[in-house]
């Protein structure tokens, strides 16, 4: 599976955080998507949901660690990007593009294995996907605010 792939899931997996606020919910959702990408919870109105590729059991631990990290610092990375956005904290960011931003970010600062140029340039192709018509360009502006402090 590519990096981008996996940057996919994790991405899907944070947006549920939006939603699931106690982290046995969270820890919940994160094996329902899982099974859901296995084919073994999926129901069969919801099978074009599964995605083409499946991860291998590696792959499904590094999904599911990298989004528990991410979690676990999202008090961090918020106040991080609250500093820089003006007039959009992140109370009032669409939660795609604020999950968006909050992967890319915990990509910049703690994941050494990812350069910073490519963090950005995955998330604006998330944004894109996922996003609003003006995603993308909201999402680079907060990202180019962050990696020039």
């Amino acid at each position: 599976m590519s990096r981008r792939e996996l940057r996919e899931h994790i991405f899907r997996i944070l947006f549920r955080k939006e939603f699931y606020q106690e982290q046995e919910e969270l820890e919940q959702q994160t094996r329902l998507y899982l099974e859901i990408l296995e084919g073994t919870g999926v129901p069969e109105d919801e099978e074009e949901e599964k995605m083409a590729s499946v991860p291998t059991s590696e792959e499904e631990t590094y999904i599911s660690e990298k989004a528990a990290r991410i979690f676990g610092c999202t008090s961090e990375l918020d106040e991080k990007i609250n500093g820089v956005a003006e007039g959009w904290k992140t109370r009032r960011m669409s939660k795609v593009d604020l999950t968006i931003i909050r992967l890319a970010l915990y990509e910049i600062l703690y994941d050494e294995s990812v350069p910073e140029k490519v963090a950005i340039n995955e998330a604006v192709e998330l944004a894109k996907k996922f996003g609003g018509d003006e995603s993308p360009s909201f999402v680079n502006g907060i990202l180019a605010r962050l990696v020039r402090r």
